[in-house]
């Protein structure tokens, strides 16, 4: 298995504390050789960036911004999974990651946009981070968050 922790070092990047969450769940769960995330929020340090649709006119959140989103949304993922299994170097590879997007009407690129969350899990865990995906725009996400982001881990 990987050294996961020291890549997150060399990478620069620090996972939050997990989740607290908002309602009747857990943040993550594990069963057998799996690990499955309750969906994640953008939150840093317990605020969101920015609320609203995502979309390409006026006062929308641009698709570029979302994308940073869902690469937040993912350390915060991986933070709840660190918090059943003790360390991220128990994860074999990344499964499947379903990420929504608050969309405006006509915007039709969730695609991209969770392609924020995709690029940082093949940064962190290289070829174990490819992954299949769903990319589902919605009218609207808890606290009017613009993305949400779930993951299911294989692990060891």
């Amino acid at each position: 298995m990987a050294d996961i922790e020291s890549r997150l070092g060399e990478l620069g990047l620090i996972l939050p504390t997990a989740p607290t969450p908002a309602g009747s769940y857990v943040p993550a769960i594990r069963t057998g050789s799996y690990v499955y995330t309750a969906g994640q929020l953008p939150f840093v340090d317990g605020q969101l960036p920015a609320t609203g649709k995502v979309g390409e006119h006026h006062d929308l959140i641009e698709p570029a911004a979302a994308q940073a989103m869902a690469a937040t949304c993912v350390l915060n993922a991986l933070a709840a999974a660190r918090s059943v299994l003790g360390s991220l170097d128990d994860v074999v590879r990344v499964v499947k990651v379903t990420g929504f997007v608050a969309s405006h009407p006509d915007f039709t690129g969730q695609p991209g946009v969770l392609n924020g969350a995709s690029e940082l899990l093949g940064e962190i865990f290289g070829e174990a981070g490819r992954h299949a995906r769903s990319a589902v725009g919605v009218a609207v996400l808890p606290l009017d968050s613009p993305v949400e982001v779930e993951l299911v881990l294989e692990v060891a």
